[in-house]
């Protein structure tokens, strides 16, 4: 199977059938393929962001274009988010907040945490400024997120199993480079609020890193999960602040 197929079965819901006789290809060699993923993910959402709005009131249609952005990455980004409060969060031992982030179980600060953060999202939607500001905010997103997730899989993991460590094996710094084609794509449109979100993101990324480091000792499938959440509500943030052009 193609390395692409295999991103967009692993990162989407989307109906991809592959021959039945093909394997899907390594995570690691999927993963270049992310930010392409992410850009037709920003397209699927402008559009759907055009038939809501059109069919429905702003508040209504900001909280189903939530819902859709849910639906079409299986929530899976959503789980590490939460699974993430719960552990980085908790006052133990590294080894226990481990122990924790695997538990399927939601805790206190899970269930707070999503609430906060979908309630963010959804009003951060709202206020996106209309036109082409608004579709560039969607398009450069999820296709920022999914590259900034690149070069934490190149960081210490902190299992030697998992998603993440599959995600991080073999994966190789040139690869990433090149793979930073679609964000530009992306960021074209954007105009100064790109390039602001593209410092923002990676410093909310280097963030992220620099806590899990020193709460877990490396980097998880869930910290890559927390990632991607928080470098698309940052992304959305730089493009609904009201700041006038440089």
């Amino acid at each position: 199977m193609h390395p692409f197929l295999t991103a967009l079965m692993f990162l989407t819901t989307l109906p991809v059938r592959p021959r039945a006789d093909a394997q899907p290809a390594p995570l690691s060699r999927a993963a270049p393929w992310f930010p392409l993923v992410g850009l037709l993910l920003g397209g699927l959402l402008m559009g759907a962001a055009a038939a809501l709005g059109w069919l429905f009131p702003p508040l209504l249609a900001a909280v189903l274009l939530t819902a859709v952005w849910a639906a079409l990455t299986g929530g899976l980004h959503l789980d590490g988010l939460a699974d993430c409060c719960d552990g980085l969060l908790a006052p133990v031992s590294a080894q226990r907040r481990l122990e924790i982030m695997k538990d399927p179980r939601m805790g206190s600060f899970a269930g707070i945490g999503l609430v906060l953060f979908l309630l963010l999202k959804v009003f951060a939607l709202l206020s996106l400024p209309p036109g082409a500001g608004g579709w560039a905010a969607l398009l450069l997103a999820p296709t920022l997120a999914r590259w900034l997730v690149l070069w934490l899989a190149l960081q210490p993991q902190a299992r030697p199993a998992g998603l993440g460590a599959a995600l991080a094996e073999g994966l190789q710094k040139p690869a990433l480079l090149a793979a930073f084609l679609p964000v530009a794509v992306a960021a074209a449109v954007g105009g100064w609020r790109a390039a602001a979100a593209l410092l923002l993101g990676a410093a909310a990324a280097w963030l992220i890193l620099r806590a899990a480091k020193a709460r877990l000792g490396g980097v998880t499938g869930d910290v890559m999960g927390l990632c991607i959440e928080m470098v698309e509500l940052v992304t959305l943030l730089t493009f609904a602040a009201r700041i006038p052009p440089l």
